[in-house]
Order: C-alpha cells, then sequence, then structure tokens
C-alpha cells in the first residue's frame, strides 16, 4: 500500500517518530505550523482525479475469467486522512495520509484468487487479474456482463464536508475536549485527544455488470483521561464516531465525550477488588451490546458456517435463545459508523434480523459464503482496504428493546454485578466460548447500584448467555467501536438495559 506521510516539524522523519514513541517531543504543534503541513501535504496528488474507464474495467475482468471462474471483480479505492493527537496539554503529532490502490478477485468455485497494487493503471490492473485468475485455471470459464453504472440507496448524509473544514476547527475541537477533561476533577492528571477523519473513495465493478462508486466520510473521536487518588488510578475512556461531516460535533460537544471519560476514571478510584462465581449480571445499554457483538455476532457470520465450523451450524430455523431475545444487524441506521451505502463487493446495505425471539433465522454473508449456503447476500461483504479480500462483517449489530423499564431491571435483582462499559475481549467463533473485561462495573446489593468493583470479568458461551437474557430494557442507544477478524472493521454495537442469569464472573478478590 502506498501511503504519503506528512508529519508536523521539520526535523527528518525518523528523529520525529523516535522522539514521539517515547514521549520526547517538547514542541507543541500550534494551528500555524499545522496548516502549514496540513496546506503543503493537501496540495500534492492526493486531490488527482480518481476514476476508471468503464471499458478499461471490462478488459480486466474479461482478462480475470479467461482462464475460467464464475465471478471477477475489480475495487478501487483512494483514501485520504488526518490523525491529530493531543496528550499533557500539547499538541503531539499530526499525520496526513494517503493511500490509492486496487485489488482485482475471481471465485471458482469454492476458490478465491486475489492480487492487488497500488497502481491503479490499466497495465497494473490487467497483471493483478492475471494473478488472480491462476486460482481458475481449468474451470468452466463464464462470459462476464459488461459493466452500467448502477445506483444504490444512500445512508449517509453530510452537511459539512470533512474537505471544507478549516484545520484550526480541528484543533478548537480537539483543545475543548482537552480543557473539559481536566477542568472535571481535580483528580484528573492527564488528559489524552485523539481524532482521526477519513474520506475514502471506492470504485467496485464486477462480472455481474455492475459498476459502483462511493465517497464516504469518516469521524473517529477519542478521549482518555486518567485519574489518580487512593493510592491508584484508572484510565476513563469514551468514544464518539459517525460516517458523516463535521456537523458530528454540533450533535454530541466534544466536552460530554471528555466529561463522561473523566467521570468514569474518577468513579473507578473508589473500586474495590470484585467478587468471583456464578451470578446476575445486568449489562447498561449502548456499548455493553460488544458482548453480544463477539459472543454472538462472530458465530453468526456464514464464513465459518460454510465450513461448517460455526457454533450455530445446523441451527437454522431452531431455537438457540430465550424468546426475549431479538438480535439485528443494520447497515442502514444514518450515519452509524458501522453504515456505508453498500459493502465493498456492491450488495445494497439492508436490514437483517438474525435471530427473532429466540429463533435463528438468518446469518450474515458475502458473496462467497452466500453461494456456498444458497442463501441471499446481505450486505455484509467488507474488507479494511484494497489490500484485503472481502469476508462476511458485522455493520451495526444490536438486541431490539424490549418492555421493560431499566430501573425495573435493577430494582428486581437482589444480588450481581451491575456492568457500565465492557473493555477488551475475546471469542472463539467455532464454539463460541468467550471472556470479557469490565472496564466499569458495581456490585448490586439488594435492587441497587452500590460499590464500584475492578478486576471483574464475564466469561461463558453464547449459547448460554442469549438462553439465559431473561430481562430486555425499553433503553436502546449504542456504542462505536473497531472490530478485529483478521483485518478491522468500523462497526457499531448496542443495546438496551439486559439482564442475564448465572454468568460466571471472575474477580480479583482473594
Amino acid at each position: 500500500m502506498r501511503n504519503n506521510y506528512y508529519y508536523v516539524d521539520d526535523m527528518p522523519r525518523r528523529a520525529f517518530l523516535k522522539m514521539g514513541l517515547t514521549g520526547g517531543v517538547a514542541l507543541a504543534i500550534t494551528p500555524s505550523l499545522l496548516n502549514q503541513v496540513f496546506a503543503e501535504s493537501s496540495a500534492g496528488n492526493q486531490t488527482a482525479a480518481f476514476t476508471a474507464d468503464s471499458q478499461m474495467l471490462n478488459r480486466v475482468i474479461r482478462l480475470a475469467l479467461k482462464k475460467g471462474g464464475e465471478f471477477a471483480e475489480v475495487y478501487l479505492e483512494n483514501r485520504v486522512s488526518r490523525d491529530i493527537l493531543m496528550e499533557e496539554s500539547k499538541m503531539k503529532n499530526a499525520v496526513f495520509s494517503i493511500s490509492r490502490g486496487a485489488g482485482v478477485r475471481v471465485i471458482a468455485g469454492d476458490k478465491t484468487g486475489y492480487a492487488y497494487t497500488d497502481d491503479i493503471s490499466e497495465a497494473a490492473l490487467m497483471k493483478a487479474a492475471a494473478t488472480a485468475s491462476f486460482i481458475a485455471l481449468g474451470s468452466a470459464i463464464t462470459k462476464p456482463v459488461n459493466v452500467q453504472p448502477k445506483k444504490r440507496k444512500s445512508f449517509v448524509t453530510v452537511k459539512l464536508p470533512l474537505e471544507n473544514v478549516a484545520d484550526p476547527k480541528r484543533l478548537d475541537i480537539i483543545q475543548r475536549a482537552h480543557q473539559a477533561a481536566l477542568d472535571y476533577d481535580p483528580k484528573i492528571k492527564m488528559a489524552s485527544v485523539s481524532y482521526y477523519d477519513e474520506t475514502r473513495k471506492r470504485i467496485i465493478a464486477n462480472s455481474e455488470g455492475i459498476l459502483l462508486s462511493s465517497e464516504l466520510p469518516l469521524l473517529w473521536f477519542i478521549v482518555q483521561a486518567l485519574a489518580v487518588g487512593n493510592n491508584t488510578q484508572h484510565m476513563g475512556r469514551e468514544r464518539l464516531s459517525q460516517h458523516a461531516g463535521f456537523e458530528m460535533f454540533d450533535e454530541v460537544k466534544p466536552e460530554t465525550i471528555a466529561r463522561n471519560s473523566a467521570r468514569e476514571a474518577v468513579i473507578m478510584l473508589e473500586a474495590k477488588d470484585a467478587p468471583a462465581g456464578e451470578m446476575d449480571v445486568v449489562l447498561q445499554n449502548g456499548w455493553g451490546g460488544v458482548l453480544v457483538h463477539e459472543a454472538v455476532g462472530h458465530p453468526l457470520e456464514a464464513d465459518n458456517i460454510a465450513k461448517k465450523i460455526g457454533a450455530f451450524t445446523g441451527k437454522l430455523d431452531k431455537k438457540v435463545a430465550s424468546e426475549l431475545f431479538t438480535m439485528v444487524d443494520d447497515g442502514t441506521l444514518p450515519n452509524y459508523r458501522g453504515t456505508t451505502n453498500f459493502d465493498d463487493e456492491g450488495t445494497q446495505m439492508k436490514r437483517n434480523v438474525l435471530i427473532k425471539n429466540g429463533v435463528l433465522v438468518k446469518f450474515m454473508s458475502d458473496i462467497l459464503s452466500a453461494k456456498q449456503l444458497k442463501m441471499e447476500r446481505t450486505g455484509n461483504g467488507r474488507r479494511e482496504s484494497y489490500q484485503y479480500i472481502p469476508i462476511p462483517r458485522m455493520t451495526n449489530t444490536f438486541i431490539e428493546p424490549g418492555k421493560d423499564k431499566p430501573e425495573d431491571i435493577l430494582s428486581s435483582t437482589k444480588k450481581g454485578i451491575y456492568v457500565g462499559s465492557l473493555s477488551g475481549g475475546s471469542v472463539n467463533p467455532i464454539n463460541g466460548t468467550f471472556n470479557f473485561t469490565c472496564r466499569e462495573a458495581y456490585l448490586i446489593e439488594d435492587g441497587k447500584k452500590t460499590t464500584p468493583v475492578k478486576g471483574a470479568t464475564l466469561i461463558g458461551s453464547c449459547m448460554e448467555i442469549i438462553s439465559n437474557v431473561d430481562a430486555v430494557g425499553n433503553d436502546l442507544t449504542f456504542g462505536p467501536g473497531t472490530c478485529g477478524k483478521g483485518q478491522s472493521a468500523e462497526v457499531t454495537a448496542g443495546e438496551p438495559t439486559i439482564r442475564i442469569r448465572g454468568i460466571n464472573v471472575g474477580g480479583s478478590k482473594s
């Protein structure tokens, strides 16, 4: 992948990186210096037109299928991004990045051939097509359909395009969040603000005759606040992300993100060691949905199901969860982090009900797994960049709201753990076992949220937790994140307040 980086300051790149990594950069990045760097970088080749001639794409696709195969695709991508970090009251670094390239894919039966290049000339694409085509050698030849421009419904709206935003406005947002975190409480000793935005342009053409193009903006804003006291410390974190323009910060103020981060940091200074054992768990609405994203969502991605190794293999149309449990993956939620107008194969994004009232009704598929399972394409074929083949991935995944009031769920829980937010976790998609670390959690005693606790982990299996859901709130909210599965993808996870009876909790209390 070709990346052109532009760093603030005029020191050599290696020296800047070395000092930045060790915290030795003493010079704060000023707005004028940042403007100079970004202005100079913006004058480069990132403004060059990003287009592809349809006849050229037809020639590439025909060559890709010349040796055989049933499907061929050309994927072109141009990505322009800014990444700014403020830490310890200084702008520590800023990076302007440009990435451009293309990939050619051929599918023959269950086999996939893929080749990519950072050169989008016809000669380079033809070479990639010839390389990818070897996978199909000896298979039946499919005649491609000439590509024609297609339209897809849009779910992303932009009021203030990122390219029209002056860099002092970006710095102002960062500085406001940083100061709000420090001002929250004297116990906050340090704040870190990470700002990232990008504009990604895609062109997709395939042997079924599809030719699509789009331009997708993305904002990713993270505030971390470190609180110190009671002979301990805690780093709070809050995130905001949308596929949207700069108007995102009009809808959610940077100060709100900062205060939420600082609030968690200060509260958790009072945390006691978490108990261990089997107990009832109440998950707060919002990012707690990442538990279901990992424990249930990944096993519902169709690539493992097609290999007959997923936890839900053979369970389609069967009861797998509590009747209160309905799970949805919806790539059409306006401007959400997991939303695009179409996936990275050109399939229209859509709302997919995966488990309905406890019954498994659908898997999430890409083109290959849909063919293997003889099911519909669900719009879940996603890739990190042009360097990767698309695979089934979640978009915006959540538990549908129920009828219970959140306060009633808590008050009817005599004893257990209340989880405000989760941190890292992992799942085995084959058997559905998982473990998650609780970043913010509390004891539940006599129906009330009481002492904050630290060191709690949730351990179990996907079938276990969704079968033991016995209360679902009416307060669905969402949180943004990045999902890893060999390659990263922007996602959103959501849930209402829910209660799960009898989860194994690993604690730090001896």
